[in-house]
């Protein structure tokens, strides 16, 4: 259709260089970067995060980037409304929007659209089935799920902590299965646009060098320190969606759970470095997931991607 305006989606797993890809492209043509991360969009967050600096936020400015403070709470739901709002924006002023970032769940909900007729996230009993999860095991948390909703124990394995989490939230707040609410209500497709899909993929053992060196600078520029300074200015608690961000909730365990002796300084490092590879494996489903309903080309490296995208936009 004539009238689809062109919407560039740029995805990736946690440290494989998305952002920089971005901002090259950015500087090819007439575009403005929208991020598509659940973690920038809090405030004080900076080092933890991956935050591009304030230097190259003023060289290349994002959207939805410190919009709320680290006690609030930010859903899917919210960032389709928000990024529909910029997207629309954006076309206005004939530029094109590039949305960059790693949270797949995003990216979801605006390619897809979200079920209406769903609950909101419900942080307590969501904090309820991850005890039940650490205390009884993950089999029975999913046994307690195919109980309820059948269906949803067919689509998922026990490995999908995330989804089983979700549809027994959802289950508890309804009293109904997520899977007949979700089959019950259309879906708000954003047909108006036209989504360029693109993604980087490295190789997994790249990436882990990627992760891993990432997480050193961190550690090194002062990531505790900035924990400590979240502490002194909010009142935080672990269950607070920011704080489950892979990094910070480890962080914050040492600071107000720990001794702080070098040894559960170390182990501190060696679970943050464990959850940012879970959380790029978790991206890596993702990806997979979406391109098998969506259109979409991939790389392996930066250096592959920037050659093609230079070659489509510049």
């Amino acid at each position: 259709m004539s009238n689809q305006l062109p919407v560039i989606n740029l995805m990736g797993p946690t440290a494989s260089g998305k952002t920089a890809l971005a901002c090259e492209l950015y500087e090819q043509g007439n575009f403005e970067l929208i991020s598509v991360d659940s973690a920038l969009v809090y405030r004080d967050m900076d080092i933890g995060t991956a935050k591009p600096s304030k230097a190259e936020q003023a060289q290349y400015p994002h959207h939805l980037i410190d919009i709320i403070s680290p006690l609030e709470v930010y859903s899917a739901a919210q960032f389709v409304e928000d990024a529909s709002k910029l997207i629309d924006g954006i076309h206005a002023k004939g530029k094109t929007p590039i949305l960059v970032g790693g949270t797949m769940l995003y990216f979801k909900a605006l390619l897809e659209g979200l079920s209406s007729n769903l609950p909101s996230a419900d942080y307590a009993i969501r904090a309820e089935i991850e005890a039940q999860g650490e205390q009884e095991g993950w089999e029975s948390v999913f046994a307690a799920l195919c109980k309820v909703d059948p269906l949803a124990g067919e689509k998922f394995k026990v490995s999908d902590k995330q989804r089983i989490i979700r549809a027994l939230e959802v289950y508890r707040i309804t009293g109904q299965p997520i899977t007949k609410l979700q089959a019950e209500q259309p879906k708000n497709v954003p047909y108006r646009y036209t989504f360029h899909n693109y993604a980087l993929l490295p190789d997994r053992l790249e990436l882990h060098k990627r992760i891993e060196k990432r997480l050193e600078i961190m550690w090194d520029i002062g990531f505790l320190n900035e924990v400590e300074s979240l502490i002194e200015k909010y009142d935080l608690t672990d269950d607070l969606p920011s704080m489950r961000s892979v990094g910070y909730r480890q962080a914050l365990d040492f600071l107000l759970k720990s001794d702080k002796s070098l040894e559960n300084k170390k182990e501190m490092e060696d679970k943050a470095l464990f959850a940012t590879r879970q959380l790029a494996k978790r991206q890596y489903t993702w990806l997979r997931s979406l391109q098998q309903s969506h259109k979409f080309k991939t790389y392996l490296t930066i250096k592959q991607a920037q050659e093609d995208l230079r070659n489509c936009y510049g």
